[in-house]
């Protein structure tokens, strides 16, 4: 089967809608996603999104980020979040997203690393109020076009240019020929025993990216979230948001004392959690907020009291159990700052790009950020461009049939998990099996 579009995007998180919506109308785009359209992370983001306040506090954002990302970040990169980032939150609103407000001004919360109050939130599903309100506006559009429930195996390629992407669904498979292609199919959580992430990110991106020599940089920087729930034999962890320690919780060793404070960087409060666990000997240290007024906390985090009730465990009057897990890649396929990869008419926005961005370690509540500023600017330059590109039809390798795609995603899987084990074999215990 042929499919022939100008833009091809993998992924329909909050960087592959946002890019989509940024392109002009009169383009053919098409969108695939390897299981369901909401199945990605970016629907499950609790926190929010960090923006600056005003122009006043661009600097201070920039700093924070830094200082997160260990100095280690691409400090234009950063500067071009920061400064776009208040548009970015002001386009959300014009396209219907109802953050949360006090008196009719954006209210604003605090989490880990950031020096002030500055990330807007949607009580505590931000994530999956944007996507909502995106994939609405998508919906809308006659020009898009989303065919679920298809696995990207390869993209088609020839002298470093991208000239589209095969997909297999329900046992077929699908030649899709673009003018462009934006990679937006998230991280490598589904490669870990234990992360927030849902299963399907396999690190499929960086699998394809080390298949056709594009460059990938920072893939030793893989973040740890300080606080998921521990639940013993669980592999997918809960994630207790981190704005539930930006607005006032503790965390405990199992004697009840506070060890660490809350609000340093996620790499900090999780290399002290870990410390803790080993020397008590526990599986788990314990997140309190029920020094809060109770009906306060039910209204600030509704899906995380639902969540915790459904296991036992009244964040009210309990204390929740949590523990480090993997959260978030800070490494990815190399992009400049208009989310342009090394191969040509091959883009890739959101966790599966490195922008450098994040350095080291994220600044809490900037991937969404991240997502929304270089995608619109990826649309940018793809919409200036675009009419210059004309449809490279090339031939397909035979070998892509639905016998064999089973089996080019387990190697692509394999790819991904060898890439990781060369910089990061600490973490070998911690992938899973190929």
């Amino acid at each position: 089967m042929k499919v022939y579009a100008d833009v091809l995007i993998v992924g329909t998180g909050i960087a592959g809608l946002y890019s989509a919506l940024n392109l002009r109308n009169n383009l053919k785009i098409v969108m695939i996603t390897k299981e369901k359209v909401d199945d990605c992370n970016s629907y499950l983001a609790q926190g929010g999104i960090a923006t600056a306040k005003d122009k006043y506090d661009i600097e201070n954002y920039v700093q924070d980020t830094l200082k997160a990302g260990q100095y280690k970040n691409n400090e234009e990169a950063v500067r071009i979040l920061a400064e776009e980032s208040i548009d970015n939150i002001n386009n959300l609103i014009k396209l219907g997203v109802k953050f949360d407000t006090v008196d009719g001004e954006l209210r604003y919360t605090r989490e880990a690393a950031h020096c002030n109050n500055r990330i807007v939130h949607c009580k505590d599903r931000t994530g999956g109020e944007v996507f909502n309100v995106l994939l609405k506006r998508v919906k809308e559009k006659s020009n898009i076009q989303i065919i679920e429930e298809s696995c990207l195996i390869d993209i088609i390629e020839k002298n470093n240019i991208c000239s589209g992407g095969i997909a297999v669904k329900d046992n077929e498979v699908i030649n899709i020929y673009s003018k462009v292609t934006i990679l937006a199919c998230g991280g490598i959580g589904g490669l870990f025993k234990n992360s927030t992430n849902v299963k399907t990110l396999t690190g499929d991106g960086i699998s394809i990216a080390c298949k056709h020599k594009i460059n990938i940089r920072d893939i030793n920087y893989i973040q740890f979230h300080p606080t998921s729930l521990y639940e013993k034999g669980e592999n997918r962890r809960f994630l207790i948001s981190e704005a539930v320690r930006g607005e006032g919780a503790y965390l405990l060793n199992k004697r009840g004392i506070r060890f660490v404070d809350e609000l340093l960087p996620r790499d900090v409060v999780s290399k002290a959690i870990l410390n803790e666990e080993l020397k008590s000997n526990s599986e788990c240290v314990f997140l309190d907020i029920t020094h809060k007024n109770s009906q306060y906390i039910v209204d600030r985090f509704p899906s995380i009291y639902e969540a915790c009730i459904n296991k036992g465990i009244d964040m009210t009057k309990d204390r929740i159990p949590v523990t480090p897990a993997q959260h978030y890649f800070m490494g990815g396929i190399t992009v400049d700052t208009y989310s342009r990869t090394s191969m040509k008419r091959l883009f890739a926005c959101g966790e599966v790009s490195c922008t450098g961005v994040h350095g080291a370690n994220r600044l809490a509540s900037n991937s969404l950020q991240e997502a929304l500023v270089f995608s619109r600017r990826a649309s940018i330059i793809i919409n200036n461009n675009i009419d210059d590109i004309q449809f490279n039809k090339l031939e397909i390798d035979e070998s892509y049939n639905c016998v064999n795609a089973s089996n080019i995603k387990k190697q692509n899987i394999k790819i991904a998990l060898n890439e990781l084990i060369k910089v990061r074999g600490d973490l070998k215990n911690e992938l899973v099996n190929c």
